[in-house]
C-alpha cells in the first residue's frame, strides 16, 4: 500500500467544468489540482484562472479519469461524449450519453487523454477534500484510493441515482476506505452563500455559482449520520427519482416533461434534483 502523504492545503476538483467550485476552493485559500475532460470547458478555465496556474496554486489535468483495460493495458487515449447544449453533462459513459439525448440534448464525440488517477495521487498527494463529479465515472476515484494508506480527511460524490444497488455499492466501498459519517445533500445551490475570511482576513459573503456542488466538510448543510441512516434516506429519494427522474415514464413524453416542469416552477426547486453523498473518515476530528 502506497504511503503518499496527505496535503492539507490541497483539494482535488474531479469535474471541474467551467470552473465553479475551483473558484471556490482558491478564495478559500487552498490550492487546487484540477481534473477536466471537455477541452472546451479547459481553455475556459485556463483563461478564467491564468493568474493561479501563474503562480502554482492551480493545476489543470485534461483528459478523462480511466482504469486499466481487461487487456491491452491502460488506454491512451479514451472516447468522451462532449454534451452541446449542457456542458455539465459530458461523460465518457455511455448510458448518460444516452440519457442526454433522451432529454432532448446533443452529444460530440470525442477522443480525449486517458488519465490515471493513481498515478495523479502519488504525483500531487493526497488532498485535504475530494470533489468527484464526472457524470457515472466517480467510483474510478474511490478505487483508487484503495491503494494508499493516507485517505482524505472528506470526500464528496455525485451519487447513483438510477440503481440502488448501485448506490450501496458505493458506501460499501467508502466505508472500506474508513468513512464513517455520511450526508446526502441535494445540489440545488441557487442562491446559496457561505461567509468565511480569507487570507489576508477579510470577511467574504460568498454566493455560489449556478453548477456549483456548494460548501463542502463540516460547512456542508445537514447532520452528519451513520452509513444506514443515510442510505434509508436514499430509498425515500430513490421514489422520487422513479417518478419524476431522468429515467422516468414522465420525462419520455413531452406531456409528462410539462407535468414535471409546472410540480417545479410551483416547489421553486428540480424534482427531484440530483444529490451528492458526503463523506467524512474516520481519522478526522470532530
Amino acid at each position: 500500500m502506497k504511503t503518499t502523504p496527505n496535503v492539507s492545503t490541497l483539494i482535488y476538483d474531479v469535474g471541474m467544468n467551467t470552473g465553479q467550485d475551483t473558484d471556490y476552493y482558491l478564495k478559500r485559500g487552498f490550492n487546487v489540482v484540477a481534473f477536466e475532460a471537455d477541452p472546451n470547458n479547459v481553455g475556459f478555465c485556463r483563461q478564467r484562472f491564468a493568474d493561479e496556474i501563474e503562480n502554482g496554486r492551480l493545476k489543470i489535468v485534461e483528459g478523462a479519469i480511466t482504469e486499466n483495460r481487461t487487456s491491452g493495458g491502460f488506454p491512451e487515449k479514451v472516447k468522451f461524449y462532449q454534451n452541446m447544449d449542457h456542458p455539465l453533462w459530458g461523460s465518457t459513459s455511455e448510458d448518460f450519453a444516452a440519457r442526454n439525448e433522451v432529454l432532448g440534448t446533443t452529444n460530440n464525440v470525442i477522443e480525449v487523454d486517458a488519465v490515471d488517477f493513481r498515478e495523479c495521487l502519488e504525483e500531487y498527494g493526497i488532498p485535504y477534500y475530494l470533489k468527484a463529479d464526472i457524470v457515472g465515472d466517480e467510483i474510478l476515484c474511490l478505487r483508487a484510493l484503495r491503494e494508499f494508506q493516507n485517505k482524505p480527511e472528506y470526500i464528496s460524490i455525485r451519487s447513483e441515482k438510477v440503481i440502488f444497488k448501485k448506490l450501496k455499492k458505493e458506501f460499501k466501498l467508502l466505508e472500506e476506505l474508513g468513512y464513517d459519517r455520511f450526508k446526502a445533500v441535494q445540489q440545488d445551490v441557487t442562491d446559496w452563500h457561505i461567509n468565511f475570511q480569507d487570507l489576508p482576513g477579510v470577511s467574504i459573503d460568498y454566493i455560489f455559482e449556478e453548477g456549483a456542488s456548494g460548501p463542502f466538510g463540516e460547512d456542508s448543510p445537514g447532520d452528519w449520520k451513520k452509513k444506514d441512516d443515510v442510505i434509508n434516506e436514499y430509498r425515500r429519494i430513490f421514489k422520487f427519482y422513479w417518478l419524476f427522474g431522468d429515467y422516468s415514464y414522465l420525462i419520455q413524453t413531452e406531456k409528462g416533461k410539462e407535468f414535471i416542469a409546472q410540480l417545479e416552477r410551483f416547489a421553486r426547486r428540480p424534482l427531484p434534483g440530483w444529490y451528492d453523498t458526503h463523506a467524512k473518515h474516520s481519522s478526522a476530528l470532530d
